[in-house]
Formats: structure tokens, sequence, C-alpha cells
């Protein structure tokens, strides 16, 4: 494995041309610079590549107000005419795909093709979103009466994303809440918002004005929106923390909430599982993303008889692959993201250093270089109690945990506060699923992980969510249940 190693805070002057762009939120249709800017930084280098505008407390009203006034005429038209808005949509990203797929790798992290792959799934998502159908269910249809229960839009959303999939989890919003007759405010991270914003801009021409404000700022503003009376609904992803507080915000309006949350997935190998099969779809289900996905494999519970052997794998698999610059095509990993998951990884490296834990690959790295990086690190059966075990690593850290019995590695995984999602690897299909059903997760994988598709709802369980996203359920979180009664005049008689 081939690494640059780096201390974190390293910003200099701007030197790959992104910052000579100007990025503008989008309000009413319209172009709006910031009362302010705040630095954008790209962790490769850890140097600003561009100033993103920051969003005032008035604007925030302007884009809540402009996404009120757009309401009624969209909740007002047709399901089929919705969707052809979606269509559009997706049309528009594909045919700027390249441009949004390289501020992603500059403002995120990830390499050049993954980060294409993302914005190609943004697409893929508003038009199979578009597919879906808006449910109507006849309670009673008889002499006396007819009773319909359908389901209304809203009203005002606001859709808060992560920045470690900074377009794709826009995909899990943006499309359903349109669909369904919302209109939306978004809010990128304060660490990625250069995609989302440049979204908003290709999108002003698609949708009619104020239908999709797309705005950013730094950390007070998501506090502010979730406090907003003018939201009807909040959905949220990121952490279980600020989850607590997104929720804590939207109760003084009883504002409906979806949170898609933190996740220490485990992973459990069964006894009968093929080693050399497996080990490469494990390594990236723990290290995709340089860890930084909601639904990796974050614990690995190994089977005694197999845990050396796959151990080797694994530790194979980190000398294969080149950890340097996503813009390098021969990269497989990239940075840390930002600054402050960066010290939080390492806070966690540091603790497995002070209490003596053996480390198979990686570890803390060198100082003196530029960026974030940390190489992908493989810590050898840690106590249950072991801080990595416990939390959320959100880093390309996995503790690999021995067991004997089964029973005791159900017990061991479900032993969490979260329960986002879960995986068992095995030759027999039939014994996996029987440890399957007994995961306390919201998504259990045989065979693979982080398997999603616009069909199928996931969410959490636990502290690890509220609501759901995807499918007809999570088109659904976008909705009011409402029954219509009519008392047949005949009946009257």
């Amino acid at each position: 494995m081939s690494t640059t190693n780096a201390s974190a805070g390293r910003e200099g002057v701007p030197n790959d041309g992104t910052s000579e762009r100007t990025f503008t939120m989008t309000i009413g249709g319209s172009s709006a610079e910031g009362s302010s800017t705040f630095d954008v930084v790209n962790p490769a280098t850890g140097q600003v590549i561009a100033s993103a505008p920051d969003c005032s407390p008035e604007q925030l009203d302007q884009a809540v107000a402009a996404a009120g006034s757009a309401f009624p005429a969209w909740a007002a038209l047709e399901v089929a005419e919705r969707r052809k808005y979606l269509v559009a949509m997706a049309d528009a990203v594909d045919a700027h795909g390249p441009e949004l797929a390289e501020l992603i790798t500059l403002e995120q992290g990830k390499p050049a093709p993954v980060a294409v792959t993302e914005v190609a799934g943004l697409s893929y998502w508003l038009r199979e979103t578009a597919r879906l159908e808006l449910p109507e269910t006849v309670n009673q249809d008889d002499a006396e009466r007819l009773s319909v229960t359908r389901h209304l839009p809203l009203g005002v959303v606001a859709a808060i994303t992560p920045w470690n999939y900074p377009i794709g989890q826009a995909s899990f919003k943006i499309g359903p809440a349109l669909l369904a007759g919302n209109t939306v405010v978004l809010k990128p991270s304060v660490f990625t918002p250069l995609a989302n914003l440049r979204l908003g801009e290709v999108l002003r021409d698609v949708l009619p004005s104020g239908v999709l404000n797309v705005i950013s700022g730094r950390d007070d503003l998501g506090p502010r929106m979730t406090a907003h009376p003018g939201f009807d609904k909040i959905s949220f992803t990121g952490s279980t923390r600020t989850g607590r507080l997104v929720m804590a915000g939207a109760a003084r309006t009883l504002t409906r909430v979806t949170l898609e949350l933190g996740g220490n997935d485990p992973a459990i190998v069964l006894p009968d599982a093929d080693v050399k099969v497996i080990a490469p779809a494990l390594f990236w289900a723990a290290f995709a993303n340089t860890g930084q996905v909601c639904l990796a494999t974050k614990r690995l519970y190994v089977h005694e008889g197999l845990y050396d052997d796959l151990a080797h794998e694994l530790v194979q698999l980190t000398k294969q692959v080149r950890v340097g610059d996503p813009s390098d095509a021969s990269v497989g990993l990239g940075p840390v993201s930002n600054i402050r998951q960066y010290e939080a990884v390492i806070s966690l490296l540091e603790d497995c250093r002070d209490r003596g834990y053996r480390l198979l690959a990686g570890g803390l790295p060198q100082p003196g270089g530029r960026g974030y990086f940390v190489p992908p690190t493989l810590v050898d059966n840690p106590p249950e109690d072991a801080r990595i075990v416990r939390e959320e690593q959100f880093g390309p850290v996995l503790p690999l945990l021995k067991y004997r019995d089964v029973d005791d590695a159900v017990a061991r995984a479900n032993a969490s506060e979260y329960g986002l999602g879960a995986s068992v690897w095995a030759t027999d299909v039939e014994a996996a699923r029987r440890v399957a059903v007994r995961l306390d997760a919201g998504t259990v994988w045989v065979n693979e992980v982080m398997h999603l598709h616009p069909a199928v709802p996931f969410g959490g369980r636990k502290q690890s969510g509220v609501g759901v996203e995807s499918g007809l359920a999570g088109l659904l979180e976008f909705t009011e249940p409402q029954t219509l009664t009519i008392r047949r005049a005949d009946a009257r008689e």
C-alpha cells in the first residue's frame, strides 16, 4: 500500500482553478450570493479551493417563503406532470455529470470514478422514483358510503444532507419530496456545498421557480432551519448526536421528521464461509469511500476457525490498495473528508495505541504531509468495550473480533445503541438467513452489504434513525394520509 500521510489543518493558496468560479445559492429560481462566504477545503491537500455563500437569516426566510409560494401550484399538478419534471431533472444531471463529479472529488475527496458513479446514482434515483405510485385505498364502497384514503403532500420540506455522499444523499430526499407534491429547501454540509450549489444552478431552468431552493452556510444554518416555523417536514441525514438536536428543534412546532442517523454495523462470518471469496467484498464493505458510509461494515465478527486466514487476506488487500490524491486514476482510497472527522479517526487510533491493541495493518499516519490521509487499519481482536468497537469510527479503521459460538456473536452484534445495517457471510445461505433474522437492524444482507434500490425502503432501528427513505414507504414519509368519507344520498332516505 502506498499512502500520503498528513498533519491536519493545512491551508494554503488555492491552486486548482476552482476558486476562480463563483458559486451561488438558488432562492426562488434566482441566483443569490451570501451575506458573507466561508472556505471550502480540498481534503487531499488541506488547501482552500473555493468560497461558498453563507446564508443569512433573512435569506433563509426568503428561501422558505419562495418554497411556500410555489407549493400550491406544484401540489396541484397531476402526479404524471411531476414525474416528467423528475425525468427532466435526471436529464440535466446527466448533461452536467462530469462537472458535478469533479466538484465532489475536489470537496469530498473520493476517487474520481466513485464520484462519477455517485452523480449517475442521482439521475438513476430520480428516474426510478418517478415510477413510484401514490396509492389510494378504498376503505368502504357500498350503498351507504364511500370512504377513500389518499396521501397529500406536507408542504415545504427542509432537506439537510451530510458530507460523505453530497449528491447521493440528496437523491433520497429531492425526488420523493417533489414527486409527492412538496417543495424543497436543500442544505448541503458546510464541508461539501459546491456540488449541490451547482446542482441548484443547473436545475433553475428545469423546475418552476421556488420548487427547489438550495442554500449553504456555516454550522449555525442547520439549527436555524430545524427551528424555523415555515417548514412542514425535516428530512435529515447525519450523526445520531446531531439527529437528537434536529428532533429537539422540530419538537417546538411538531414538525414531521425523517432521521437517517449513525450506524455501527456488524458483519458475522459463519464457520463455513469461503475466506478467499468473501475477503475482497468484506474489505470494500468496510473501506469503501474511506470507511465514510453509514451502512459500512464497522465491526467484523469472525469465527475462530477462520479468523487467522481471513485476517491474512484482509492484510494483503490493505497492501494492494493505493491511498492518495483521488484525482489520480490509480488511487483506490482518498482522504478522510474533513478536518473534524480526521481528528475523530485519529482520536480512535490514539486510543488503540494507548491501550496496547495490536494492529494488523495501518495505524497512525506519519506527520508532515498534506491532506487528511489515514491508511486502512485493521485492529486485532480488541475487547468488546473498546472505543473502536463501541463507537462509530466513520473512517478507514476496522476491528476484527473473534467468536466461538454463533449465539455469542449475535448477542455481541446486537449489543449496540445503533441498528442501521448488518450482514451475514456464509456458504450455506439458509444457515445465514437463520442468523440474519436475529440481528437487530433495519436492513440485513446475506453475502453482500450496502445494496440499495429506489424501490426498497431502508431505515434504522434504535438510535440509528426515525422513519425510512426510498421505496413506497420512503415516498409516503413526505405525505400525510387524508380520509375522505361521503355518505351517499340514497342512504339518507
